[in-house]
This record gives structure tokens, C-alpha cells and sequence, in this order.
């Protein structure tokens, strides 16, 4: 298909703006008291008043997804493709168990492929000292092998319960929120120019 082709919405002076790319933020951790949805909450605040996404939450706690791949395809994978195949983009928030990442999130990865391929994926992690970026380093690899491009910024959050206080409100969100906005204009153009190099020539692995 030729670009120039695709949809186009024009704003109030007549100027065409482009159609909003469709962003999966995935919520990495399914752990009883889980710290997740305070971050992904916060995050999400932040894709609320981007005109260049629309947003849906995959959350790994929400899925049905078993940890053996039987030959007949699972009902709960089945419904998790099809947001990740309609997804342009990604955004994995993810705690540090081990040094790594969560069991749940890996065989979320793991269920699928295709949906993966010639997209951008970012991170936003949290944990102790680390804050969460030694699991995105291992992410990083698993993502390249399944023919996706990790964007180099992330927003990290070390001792990540005490930049929050209970209302789920950070504490101090000048540099963070730079960050986020940061992380997001990288992956904004990512998400433009694979899902336009995706329109002119289907992605082959």
C-alpha cells in the first residue's frame, strides 16, 4: 500500500494530522499486592493527553494464559493477540524479581509472535535499588529475538513505594514526568515509521 494513501484526520485549520497509533501498555507482574497499578496508573496519565496514541491495558493478572503450549490454541491467548496484533506500539511495565522479570510477563511474551514483529516497545520498570533495569536489560534481548526494536529511553523508578504517596500522586514528578514524555516521543516516532515501512512492504522474519 502507498502511504500516502493511508487515512488522514485535519484539524480545525484544515491541516492534516495523522491518524493516533494504537499503544498496548502491558502491566508485567500479577503478584498478590502488587505494586504495578500505581505505576501503570501514573503512566497512563501521561499517554491521556498524547494526540498521537490511543491506549489499552494489557495486564498480565487479567489473562488466562497457560504455561504449556498444547498444540490447540487457548481461548485466553486468542483474546490477548488480537489487542497485541492491533497494537503499533508497546510499553512494558515490569518490577525486578531476581534480578529479571516476571515469570507471568515472560509467558505472555512467549504466546506470541508475529504480533511482536517491526513494532516499538519501551519500558517503564520500578524495584529496589535498581529500579526495575536489570529486567529491562533482559527484556531488551528477548524482545530483539523476536524481531522488535526497544526504544533506548526508560523511565525507572528505584524504592519505587517511596516516590508515591497513598493516593498513588509521585511525590516529586518534574524529572519523572520529563522522562515519561521523553520515552514516549521516541517511541511516537518509532511507532510512525515502522507502522508506515509495515504499509509499504508486510514485515518478514
Amino acid at each position: 500500500m502507498d502511504i500516502t494513501t493511508q487515512p488522514q484526520k485535519h484539524d480545525r485549520s484544515g491541516t492534516r494530522t495523522a491518524e493516533p497509533m494504537r499503544l498496548a501498555v502491558i502491566l508485567g507482574s500479577n503478584r498478590h499486592g502488587r505494586f504495578g497499578p500505581v505505576i501503570a496508573d501514573w503512566f497512563l496519565e501521561h499517554t491521556a493527553v498524547r494526540s498521537d496514541f490511543t491506549t489499552e491495558v494489557v495486564d498480565v493478572a487479567a489473562t488466562d494464559l497457560p504455561t504449556s503450549f498444547e498444540p490447540a490454541a487457548h481461548e485466553g491467548a486468542r483474546a490477548v493477540a488480537a489487542s497485541l496484533a492491533a497494537a503499533d506500539a508497546f510499553i512494558v511495565v515490569t518490577p525486578e524479581f531476581n534480578h529479571s522479570y516476571p515469570a507471568a510477563l515472560k509467558n505472555l511474551i512467549d504466546w506470541h509472535g508475529p504480533e511482536w514483529y517491526a513494532k516499538p516497545v519501551a519500558f517503564v520498570s520500578y524495584g529496589g535499588v535498581s529500579g526495575g533495569l536489570r529486567a529491562v536489560e533482559h527484556l531488551r534481548q528477548v524482545f530483539a529475538e523476536l524481531h522488535a526494536t526497544t526504544v533506548r529511553s526508560t523511565v525507572s523508578f528505584a524504592d519505587a513505594h517511596t516516590h508515591f504517596d497513598a493516593e498513588g500522586r509521585h511525590r516529586d514528578p518534574e524529572r519523572c514526568d520529563a522522562a515519561a514524555k521523553g520515552m514516549l516521543d521516541q517511541l511516537a516516532w518509532w511507532a510512525r515509521a515502522l507502522k508506515e515501512a509495515r504499509a509499504v512492504q508486510p514485515y518478514a522474519a
